[in-house]
């Protein structure tokens, strides 16, 4: 009879390791056709606002600019225009009129805004939240949580396009950061030079090089 007991609680166990080692299917297949589309894109122009809901829920919000070709971007935000070659990284000031210069952190994919639309694809668990008749919501979990200032993401996919709609951040704080897209273009023209800064356009501008 110890031993049926024994053997019965051992499969139920099994039973429920089994099943959390499962894949989310229905998670993944949406990541994966998001994947599929996103990297159809050479190079991607996108507006959005940034809105951070603070403990107290009260709200800021901002717009940008957001252009991308493979690993180099620029990213255009209230006060600062950013540009990446893929290897360099400028941080242009306006109001300061100061330029600070750092090389590109390839391990730091937090830091690069043209990892945005890719960024679910390493280095997160997932789940399948809700849909409606226009979108599916994908919730987010960092493999490891202890080196990131977030504990979840939700990205919001509109079902036909294939396309992100809303990133939506939980920061560990208790505030909340949500990046919601208000226009989107792929495999624009865009030239390589859009991703330099270009410091003779500064005349008298200060520089601070990391390098």
């Amino acid at each position: 009879m110890f031993a049926k007991k024994t053997t019965l609680i051992a499969m139920m166990a099994l039973g429920y390791l089994t099943a959390s080692a499962q894949v989310d299917i229905k998670a993944k297949k949406i990541l994966d056709e998001l994947s599929l589309k996103t990297k159809a894109y050479t190079t991607i122009k996108a507006e959005f606002t940034k809105t951070l809901e603070k403990k107290d829920k009260s709200k800021d919000s901002q717009d940008s600019k957001l252009e991308t070709k493979g690993s180099k971007y620029k990213l255009v935000i209230p006060g600062h225009e950013i540009y990446c070659d893929g290897k360099t990284v400028w941080d242009f000031v306006k109001d300061a009129n100061e330029v600070i210069i750092k090389d590109m952190d390839v391990d730091n994919d937090a830091l690069n805004p043209s990892t945005i639309f890719t960024m679910y694809e390493k280095g997160y668990k997932y789940k399948f939240d809700e849909e409606d008749a226009a979108s599916q919501t994908v919730s987010l979990f960092p493999e490891n949580p202890d080196k990131q200032k977030f504990h979840t993401i939700k990205l919001n996919i509109d079902k036909v396009k294939k396309q992100i709609i809303s990133v939506k951040m939980m920061m560990k704080d208790g505030t909340v950061q949500t990046f919601t897209i208000k226009s989107f273009t792929g495999n624009s023209e865009i030239p390589d030079t859009d991703f330099t800064f270009n410091q003779k356009a500064h005349p008298g501008m200060s520089v601070e090089d990391l390098r």
